[in-house]
């Protein structure tokens, strides 16, 4: 039986990737409109969004090796626990001077929508091929 490849992990890692390819310019105009406080809470709600991208695969990935109904019941309650550490770093930092609520809020917002928007345009939805679609001809012998 071959091993099944790490699908989560390899999205995850795609979208981090993406956004820390838009996370100086995010920062640089938040910092433009908002100073160093704008910057900082943009960058701080960047790192919310990559950990959760990343923990999302983590809980997937450690259910997959169990069961196709774990994945569900992992879908599902990851969902429930990630956005409830949303939540709690939300509460945590609106009463921190340096913060920037608006700043914080509609970069957690935008940067999920706008990375998994992002990333259809790199996922394979094919039985053969799930997870990222190849980027390029395969290399010989990998046929």
């Amino acid at each position: 039986m071959d091993a099944q490849p790490a699908v989560e992990r390899d999205i995850a890692l795609d979208l981090v990737k993406h956004g820390l390819i838009v996370a100086p310019l995010v920062v640089l105009v938040a910092g433009i409109v908002s100073r160093w406080d704008g910057a900082a809470s943009a960058a701080i709600a960047l790192g919310i969004v990559f950990v959760n991208f990343l923990l999302a695969a983590l809980i997937v990935g450690y259910a997959a090796r169990i069961s196709p109904v774990a994945v569900g019941g992992a879908a599902l309650g990851g969902y429930v626990l990630r956005l409830g550490l949303i939540v709690v770093a939300l509460v945590l930092l609106r009463h921190v001077s340096w913060i920037v609520l608006p700043w914080l809020g509609f970069t957690i917002v935008g940067a999920h929508l706008g990375l998994l928007f992002w990333e259809t345009r790199y996922i394979s939805l094919q039985l053969a091929s799930p997870g990222l679609r190849p980027r390029g001809p395969a290399p010989m012998g990998d046929e």
